[in-house]
């Protein structure tokens, strides 16, 4: 037996694994492409927007048949102006217009930082019936410089032509009163056309700040 061929005996395993000593390039980053067998993980980076005193921001491109599921996350969306929430809404244009006709329903749970006040409760100022009108993804946000909001939309089936298009979102605030509010809003948008298309804003005011990334989920 050669040297060459020894040395690499000497490196499997008795049921044919390669031991980790084998193995130079052990980085995954210094990997620049998968065989198609190789599972990469379940949830693609699709794209990702900044917000900079941005009036919207809006994702055109991307949603489509290749994915049954879609989520969106919000990293630190914070307002221009105080006592504002961030809303969105679909279209089936492309992006020409943002009005596609959806049913909602929203609550929340409340703690303040004083440990005055706590609450869980249906909101009916935040849920939409037949309405047009963008829906809400958060509570109202303060624009204190330590004051954002996180959340997280799935969207699922937007391509589909046949059913309505499901959304659920879970979100995180800090107010303008300082207050911790987690919000859960969930519906649909009554359309059997495909929604290829989302714009997010504040219900006032530019996003000043914050990041939107969109992931397909396999």
């Amino acid at each position: 037996m050669g040297t060459i061929t020894r040395s690499f005996a000497n490196n499997i395993t008795t049921s044919g694994v390669l031991l980790p000593a084998s193995l130079n390039n052990n980085s995954i980053s210094n990997v620049t492409s998968y065989n198609a067998s190789v599972a990469t993980g379940n949830m693609v980076l699709i794209s990702s927007q900044t917000a900079s005193a941005s009036a919207s921001i809006s994702f055109t491109t991307g949603i489509d048949s290749t994915y049954k599921e879609y989520q969106f996350w919000f990293i630190n969306m914070h307002p221009a102006t105080n006592d504002v929430r961030l809303v969105f809404n679909g279209s089936t244009d492309g992006g020409s217009n943002y009005n596609v006709t959806k049913t909602t329903t929203a609550f929340y749970a409340l703690h303040t930082e004083n440990d005055v006040s706590t609450s869980l409760t249906y909101q009916t100022g935040l849920d939409l019936a037949q309405s047009t009108d963008f829906q809400a993804v958060t509570n109202s946000i303060g624009n204190d410089n330590d004051q954002s909001a996180c959340a997280v939309l799935t969207l699922f089936n937007p391509s589909s032509t046949t059913y309505v298009k499901h959304f659920t979102i879970v979100a995180d605030t800090c107010d303008e009163s300082d207050t911790q509010i987690n919000h859960y809003f969930a519906g649909y948008f009554n359309t059997t056309s495909a929604i290829n298309a989302v714009q997010f804003k504040m219900f006032s005011g530019n996003i000043d700040d914050g990041t939107i990334l969109m992931y397909g989920i396999k």
